[in-house]
């Protein structure tokens, strides 16, 4: 399937209430809990995903479309939550995101970005030249990563108690 812009808005856009709805108003038995050592609960993706709208996507967007002669990227802090989700309830955190995506994608449609814009380049620092179009494609599978990761980690709470079943629920055993 062929990146198309209009087409990653809707993803984008929808980011937000799918993560709301699956999340809102549950017990910390769900929401805090996460797959073991050095892995992450839904509150701790839901940071994640306030620091990539606050320093990534947008960011990174607008480097590539600079005139500037320095199309570096800063390195992306990918466990800055821990700090800045800190003191927040989750209730906050999504509505925090909410308003970020929206001002993301607001931001995004003002761009009106051609074609030739999607080509643009700019210089990831593990990847090195990367393009807009490359960028805007990751923020939407991004998104759609962490939607599976949250849905793997709640459904991980249950592992033992699935008994037999386990064998036919494949997101437990991957």
């Amino acid at each position: 399937m062929e990146f198309k812009i209009d087409e990653a808005i809707e993803v984008l856009e929808r980011t937000p209430g799918v993560i709301e709805e699956m999340l809102k108003g549950l017990p910390a038995d769900w929401v805090m809990h996460n797959e073991g050592p050095d892995t992450w609960s839904p509150y701790d993706i839901v940071g994640h995903l306030i620091h990539g709208e606050k320093t990534d996507w947008i960011t990174r967007m607008n480097i590539i479309l600079s005139d500037s002669a320095d199309k570096k990227f800063t390195p992306f802090d990918r466990t800055a939550q821990f700090a800045n989700s800190k003191g927040k309830s989750l209730p906050q955190l999504i509505d925090e995101f909410k308003d970020l995506r929206r001002l993301s994608i607001n931001t995004l449609k003002s761009k009106k970005l051609s074609d030739a814009d999607m080509h643009k380049t700019g210089i990831h620092p593990e990847f090195g030249i990367v393009t807009l179009k490359q960028l805007l494609s990751t923020w939407v599978v991004h998104d759609l990563c962490h939607i599976a990761q949250i849905t793997r980690v709640m459904a991980k709470q249950y592992k033992a108690e699935t008994g037999p079943w386990i064998s036919y629920l494949g997101i437990l055993t991957r």
